[in-house]
């Protein structure tokens, strides 16, 4: 189990799975695809090659005296002509050579002229027809393709039966319309060619693609593993046991110097060794210092700026872009706070923006807040729906929750040139909008559940439309649950109310009103919660 868990979490092992699979898949398709090709053109080719053995074998029979040879007429002559077929049915190695007179009433049954048999060819147990013997039609396809010949649409028909139901073995059968001297169809002569040639040109090609593909997936594996345990594993196991060496003991070891030739691995050694020199560095000075509130202060103070840089703080946040107004505002209820918002183009006509609170408060929320607004950023630069942003940021998020904190979020993506808002909530409080110039209300969609509570949580996309002047709003929970001095809250009606009241006013002009009004209801009472704010008004695509 040892050695099995080891494995799977091989890098090298991994990325050899994954190329040989890759190129077992290449085989496959190709093997697949050659399949298919080469059989059409087995199949057209022996359906020409079947098609000029009827018209040699069509030669040897008068078409003028189909129905005296029915009649028991010309018998000298049909028996010549049955010694020739039967003999060049042996030499040419089909089948059946025979003819037939189709009842052109309905083209529903017909009656054998000629019946050339060579079982041999293909181990078949075809018993000979008589003179005269009178059968129906098998199918529907055979009564069309036998009006088609009598009425001489067609010069010729061919019929695959690759998988027959009747018992016989795979063959291609054509027929070709024997004439009198008048041109008028008097019978058709027909060629059953055995199809076992197929299987014996594709079993080769099979065999030849599963080698080749064996050998390039072994080779390739081998030279591709080569060449990343050279060039990154190795390099990367060195940092890596430098990086737990140092982990374990806090002490600055010797400089790995240059391991690769790649400037990201170079880059990551030259970070292990700043990280090594700086925290040591930090350690002596927390060391050294000379109270524990001065070092707690330091640490929140460092904490605060770091929280507030990780965040937009320059408005206007996009001065050469006229379509559209964004501001936003956080006021944390300590020192450092969970709540956060983010915005930021990922090209020119997505404007992707987010609000969300963490579980908890303090340095720990604070963490956990930063650690998610980077991969919800990293992810939402990468593209896609903002539920596949907040599912990508739960999975991974659940998978390093050990403290079992969670996170509410709301993710938007405007498409600036057409107002269209995309975006999914992960528990958090519904948006208010307001649109065509009417009062706020809350945009109630379904949640889904915060991030970080279950790892198999679905999360789904809703769309609203924005027009020219429409503006959106989004918060957290420090809003409508902040408190005065009586633990009353501020409620969600009154923040819809506040909104009525500021809405002619720009995204920076209602989020200074909805804090004034907080602190007033407030009346100074500590809270107890962040407050933070992000809103959006969209001003029309841009004009040519």
């Amino acid at each position: 189990m040892r050695i099995l868990r080891k494995f799977r979490s091989s890098m090298a092992v991994s990325i050899a799975i994954g190329i040989v699979c890759a190129l077992l898949g290449y085989g496959f398709l190709t093997s697949t695809i050659g399949y298919f090709m080469v059989s059409y053109m087995f199949r057209e080719r022996s359906a020409i090659s079947t098609y000029h053995i009827a018209d040699t074998a069509a030669l040897m029979v008068n078409g003028d005296h189909i129905e005296e040879y029915l009649a028991g007429e010309q018998q000298e002559e049909y028996s010549l002509s049955e010694k020739r077929l039967d003999l060049y049915c042996e030499k040419i190695h089909v089948s059946l050579v025979y003819v037939i007179a189709v009842d052109t009433s309905d083209y529903g049954s017909f009656r054998s002229v000629f019946n050339s048999i060579n079982n041999a060819v293909d181990n078949s147990t075809y018993t000979k027809w008589e003179l005269g013997y009178e059968r129906k039609t098998t199918n529907e396809e055979y009564r069309k393709k036998y009006r088609d010949l009598y009425e001489q649409k067609i010069p010729y028909a061919t019929v695959y039966r690759v998988k027959p139901n009747d018992g016989s073995h795979p063959h291609i059968t054509t027929l070709l319309p024997l004439k009198n001297s008048s041109g008028d169809v008097s019978a058709l002569l027909c060629v059953q060619r055995p199809m076992r040639e197929l299987r014996r040109v594709i079993r080769p090609y099979l065999v030849m693609i599963v080698i080749v593909t064996a050998v390039l997936a072994t080779l390739i594996s081998i030279l591709v593993i080569s060449f990343m345990r050279r060039h990154f594993f190795d390099p990367i196991r060195k940092v890596s046991r430098e990086a737990v060496r140092f982990a374990k003991e806090n002490v600055k070891g010797q400089p790995l110097g240059t391991i690769s030739r790649f400037d990201e691995i170079e880059n990551l050694t030259q970070s292990i060794e700043t990280m090594e020199t700086d925290m040591v560095n930090y350690i002596d000075n927390l060391t050294t210092a000379t109270a524990e509130k001065e070092r707690i202060s330091a640490e929140l103070s460092l904490a605060s700026g770091i929280q507030k840089n990780s965040v937009p703080g320059v408005f206007p946040a996009f001065p050469d872009r006229n379509e559209f107004d964004i501001y936003a505002s956080m006021t944390p209820a300590k020192e450092v706070g969970g709540d956060f918002y983010n915005f930021f183009l990922v090209d020119d006509d997505h404007l992707v923006f987010m609000i969300g609170d963490v579980s908890g408060k303090g340095v720990p929320a604070a963490l956990f807040m930063m650690s998610s607004n980077i991969v919800l950023s990293d992810r939402a630069q990468m593209g896609g729906t903002p539920a596949e942003i907040v599912q990508f940021a739960n999975v991974n998020i659940c998978e390093h929750n050990e403290l079992m904190m969670f996170l509410t979020i709301w993710v938007g993506i405007l498409e600036i040139s057409t107002g269209r808002v995309t975006a999914a909530s992960a528990g958090h409080e519904f948006a208010a909008v307001s649109q065509d110039g009417s009062g706020f209300r809350l945009w109630k969609t379904k949640n889904g559940l915060p991030i970080g509570a279950e790892k198999d949580s679905i999360y789904r996309n809703f769309e609203i439309q924005l027009k020219k002047g429409d503006k959106l709003f989004l918060y957290t929970d420090g809003v409508p649950e902040a408190t005065d001095c009586n633990n009353n809250m501020f409620t969600t009606d009154r923040m819809l109310e506040v909104l009525d009241a500021c809405r002619d006013k720009s995204p920076e002009g209602i989020l200074e009103g909805m804090k004034e009004s907080v602190d007033i209801f407030a009346g100074g009472a500590p809270q107890f919660d962040d407050l933070t704010m992000l809103c959006i008004e969209y001003r029309g695509a841009a004009e040519d």
